[in-house]
Parts: C-alpha cells; structure tokens; sequence
C-alpha cells in the first residue's frame, strides 16, 4: 500500500492532539507503517521557527511575516519528513497543514488568499493532503478549554471575533474540498467525536486496502 497523508485540522481549544491516538490506533490495528508530525515544526528548524512564531511574549510580528515564516516552516517539513515518509510507503499524520494558513492567515489575519496560494504553489505544488479531518467547535465552547489550560501562546489570546473568522474559514475549505474534507463536531462528547474519528479513518484505510 502506498503512503497516505492524512492532516487533522481545527482552531485552539478543537481537540485535534487528543483525537490524533484516535487516529494511531486505527493505523496500528490496520498494522500500517505511519509517522505523527506537527505544524509549524516537524524538523529543527521548523520548531525553531515554532517557538518564534508561538511566543507569547509581546512582539510584533505582521500577518505577512507570520504567513512566511509559516511556508518556511512547511518547506523545510515537506522536504525534510514528509515526502522522504510518503516515499517509503509511510503513511503521514500530521497536526495543521496548508488549510491553516488559509484559515489563521487568510480568513483569521485577513490576509488576500490569492497570495496564500500562490505561495501554496510555490511550495508544495504536487502535493496535498489525502485526507483532512476538520474539527469543528463553536468559539466559546473552544476558548473555555483553552483558558483551562492557562499559559496562554500568541495566538492563543487573539479575540473571539479572530476566531470566529477562523472557523468560518475552515467552514468554508470544508465546503470546497468535500473530496478531502471531513468535518466533525467536536462539541460532542469526547468519546463520540473520537468513535467518529475512528470510523473515517477505518473507512479510509479499508478503501486503500481495496483499490
């Protein structure tokens, strides 16, 4: 079976660590060889680029500087993890890729998503997610969590009209990529939004298994 890539989106607060062991254990019992890795980071410079990127110190960083330290990051992830993986008919998961850009920087920054693009196709033009799990979680209920966990990152303290646009954002690459995009309510139960995790994945590896 040849590699898969498989991203799981979501805003702060959406549960997309906690569902990634809903993902591995599907995989293990498919006895599927697979890497979990993350964005921003992935490779020592993209963590590098991370803790700049996360720190929630106050420094001004613009939304054009954020979206290309963004890219930088990813370059050096696809080049470095992810196609060496997918070549050895690995399967990637990985937490956050290109539709967070759009998502944070596009609809969350405001940024044009002519530009996003086009850095899209700068860096990655052959490659794209086989799959993308998108959770979805109204912002209250999302930001609730995350005040939970205190110690706040930069985006982290963005408003709740910023996370709004996010969530619309993600609505809307779920509705124009319906081919790829799985959206799930993440406001449910915990143990109901991961037996929905594991039956997409489930469903997933059974489809490769018979193409």
């Amino acid at each position: 079976m040849s590699g898969k890539f498989i991203t799981i989106e979501g805003t702060e607060g959406a549960g997309k660590s906690t569902n990634l062991s809903s993902i591995e254990k599907v995989l293990n019992d498919f006895d599927i060889s697979y890497i979990v890795t993350r964005e921003p980071g992935g490779t020592a410079v993209g963590e590098e680029l991370r803790s700049v990127l996360l720190k929630n110190e106050s420094i001004n960083i613009s939304g054009q500087t954020e979206l290309l330290l963004m890219f930088a990051s990813r370059m050096q992830h696809i080049n470095d993890v992810i196609k060496p993986a997918l070549k050895l008919n690995k399967w990637v998961i990985c937490d956050r890729f290109t539709d967070a850009s759009y998502a944070y920087q596009g609809y969350g920054r405001q940024l044009n998503l002519s530009f996003i693009s086009s850095l899209e196709n700068l860096v990655h033009p052959d490659l794209q997610p086989d799959l993308t799990l998108i959770l979805d979680v109204p912002v209250n209920i999302a930001m609730g969590r995350v005040y939970n966990r205190g110690n706040l990152d930069r985006f982290e303290q963005e408003d709740v009209a910023f996370f709004n646009r996010v969530r619309a954002g993600y609505k809307e690459i779920a509705k124009n990529n319906i081919d790829r995009c799985r959206e799930i309510d993440a406001s449910k139960d915990l143990v109901e939004v991961q037996a929905e995790v594991m039956q997409i994945i489930r469903d997933f590896c059974k489809k490769q298994s018979n193409s």
